[in-house]
């Protein structure tokens, strides 16, 4: 029975998610430096590498038939024009290049963490929050060019008394700082608990077919499952980077329009 058990133990599903040094050097700085890329700086590499790559094949080296690189990057550039278009208005579609790489480093860094023995960068709370810090920065910034001293107007709501004037300022003034926690702790936790839930059946399943014949016809269940798991975290990735998208849109027309 303890042979058993110990056969279907399944390992932290929270181990994929730790940060470790891909390749390192002591470098004679100051002593001895340890100069190191973590699997996470690596795998934000890759994203960055493979978004520019999609983007150059996309640029179909001048030929009249466009390629499917080409057909796929117009769509998807088409979809976020038609967003930015609606969310933030057609007299700033200035934002839609960034809009459109954003989408696109959020989409392939979560499509890259669904490939066996890969890293999830977005499922890091520090990288997440760290995008999410300096999206609301930069929409601040815009929302004080746009309209000086008077953005300030934002976090007091129309026909406020003035004796609820401080309180309801205080209680706008989080609510906005709030933007920035939930937009990335949204995007992480969403990773974190779906590739955790896709480790724990995965080593279950892996550990019933190994287990015996028996348990080999029992596991054609959880193997159905997984597949049908997969597939919706497939979706998942990519309706988070909609999410992320459609959001970022929301705060930018915030800080144009002061509503």
């Amino acid at each position: 029975m303890s042979t058993l058990a110990t056969t279907f133990l399944v390992n932290n599903p929270l181990e994929q998610f730790e940060i470790n040094d891909f390749v390192f050097i002591l470098a004679p700085i100051f002593g001895f430096t340890k100069l190191s890329l973590t699997n996470i700086g690596f795998y934000l590499i890759m994203v960055v590498v493979i978004t520019i790559g999609m983007n150059v094949l996309s640029r179909n080296n001048g030929y009249v038939i466009p390629s499917r690189w080409a057909i796929h990057s117009e769509s998807v550039y088409g979809s976020i024009l038609n967003l930015v278009r609606e969310q933030i208005g057609p007299k700033n579609e200035v934002y839609v290049p960034f809009i459109f790489t954003l989408f696109n480093f959020v989409l392939i860094s979560n499509l890259v963490g669904l490939v066996p023995y890969s890293f999830t960068t977005t499922s890091h709370l520090v990288l997440t929050m760290s995008l999410a810090t300096a999206i609301l920065i930069g929409v601040t910034i815009i929302g004080f060019q746009r309209h000086g001293l008077g953005f300030f107007a934002f976090f007091i709501p129309a026909g406020t008394p003035l004796a609820l004037v401080f309180l309801l300022v205080a209680i706008e003034l989080i609510s906005y700082l709030a933007r920035a926690v939930s937009l990335g702790v949204r995007l992480g936790a969403n990773m974190i608990a779906g590739h955790s839930l896709l480790k724990i059946i995965s080593t279950f399943t892996m550990k019933a077919v190994v287990a015996g014949p028996v348990l080999l016809l029992v596991s054609v269940l959880p193997m159905v499952f997984l597949t049908a798991l997969t597939g919706l975290e497939f979706g998942i990735g990519m309706l988070q980077a909609y999410v992320f998208t459609i959001l970022t849109c929301s705060y930018l027309k915030d800080a144009i329009e002061l509503h």
